[in-house]
């Protein structure tokens, strides 16, 4: 099929257009800066393209000017922008018209989970109503499938799960800790995004994604520690609300601000899957489907960055994915890295043995220095 994929740029985005191109679609990558493309080892076995989801006029062009197109993947979200909740709706309903006008036959979104609770998070609402905007009269049939927290490096989720177990030597239990979530590894992710692009396989409408194993953010936390070889105490906190949380996270964690406030606040919600899953349409992957410790262990096995299209594992950190991901010890080497004699350079591996809390406040220095600004956006 002829596939576009909006979001090419983000962490999913960047990883299905390999997997897609893996499996002889062709692609069209579109980006509203389509030079930013070429940053990515795929770049010349695509067609890009400007597409600007707030423009309305523009995403008319993007369709009418390249071409048929069979699949559009809608992997755009403004969440940790200001106003992102009105602003994601009207961009969703923009390239659903764009598209509809196009012939375009499907459309697949990957949204997250909406718990059945009165007050959501503006992240967790703004996801429901991004698939009502996609499903326009006479347009392409919607998939929308939701995922919780997706585990692999350069997932925000996962890369502020990796901060909070790095950085922290006491790390705080507040009650919605225990609240239960159903995450899920990238490879899988994958796995059902490049599914649902058939109609035969992947009827249309609504469908949660989930690993094999529920647990908790607690849980996730102590299984982090323990794979990366940390020990952590445990401090409960009871009244503790998210509001507090993520404004705190925001400070403390190299990840952008907004981005990590908006996801704080929606563990206020238990994360599980509905009974509606795609486990019972389709068969598991090869090998099955991977469970959390594999998948954190997968993840932290990425010693450096690669091209995203010459990764051993979907889970490794790409060259592409935001400055601020990968881990503080994986930052200070790259930032000594230039400045080390080539015959002194294995010593940085001596970095991994600087305490958590120490590497953090030096490579936060780091960046101030170097004036590092944090790329803001990933789906």
């Amino acid at each position: 099929m002829r596939i576009l994929v909006t979001g090419a740029t983000g962490y999913v985005g960047s990883r299905l257009v390999g997997a897609l191109l893996d499996e002889g679609h062709e692609v069209v990558a579109a980006s509203r800066n389509p030079v930013r493309l070429q940053a990515f080892g795929w770049a010349d076995r695509v067609h890009g393209v400007a597409l600007d989801a707030h423009n309305a006029e523009g995403a008319r062009h993007a369709f009418a000017d390249n071409g048929p197109i069979d699949v559009v993947y809608y992997l755009v979200h403004g969440i940790g922008q200001p106003g992102f909740r009105a602003a994601d709706n009207r961009a969703a309903a923009t390239v659903a018209e764009a598209a509809a006008a196009a012939g375009v036959r499907r459309i697949v979104y990957l949204g997250g989970f909406v718990p059945d609770d009165e007050k959501l998070s503006e992240h967790l609402a703004s996801r429901a109503e991004v698939a009502e905007a996609l499903t326009v009269d006479g347009g392409p049939d919607v998939v929308w499938l939701g995922a919780a927290m997706i585990i692999g490096s350069g997932s925000t989720s996962f890369e502020m799960l990796r901060y909070v177990g790095d950085r922290f030597p006491v790390m705080p239990m507040p009650g919605w800790s225990t609240n239960p979530i159903d995450p899920i590894s990238i490879r899988d992710v994958l796995y059902y995004l490049v599914a649902a692009a058939d109609p035969d396989r992947v009827p249309a409408g609504a469908y949660d994604i989930h690993g094999p194993e529920t647990t908790t953010y607690a849980g996730l936390l102590r299984s982090y520690a323990r794979i990366a070889g940390k020990w952590r105490a445990e401090l409960p906190l009871i009244g503790l609300d998210t509001g507090l949380v993520s404004v705190v996270t925001s400070v403390v964690l190299p990840v952008p601000g907004g981005l990590a406030a908006d996801l704080v606040e929606s563990l206020d919600h238990p994360m599980m899957a509905s009974e509606t899953g795609l486990r019972s349409l389709l068969p598991d992957p090869p090998g099955g489907l991977i469970g959390i410790e594999e998948a954190i262990r997968r993840a932290l096995a990425s010693r450096r960055r690669r091209p995203v299209d010459k990764l051993a594992d979907p889970h490794h950190l790409a060259d592409t994915d935001p400055d601020w991901a990968g881990g503080d010890t994986l930052r200070l080497r790259t930032l000594a890295a230039p400045l080390t004699p080539s015959f002194a350079r294995p010593t940085l591996g001596l970095l991994g043995l600087m305490p958590g809390p120490v590497a953090a406040a030096v490579r936060t220095g780091l960046d101030v220095l170097v004036g590092l600004v944090p790329k803001g956006r990933t789906a």
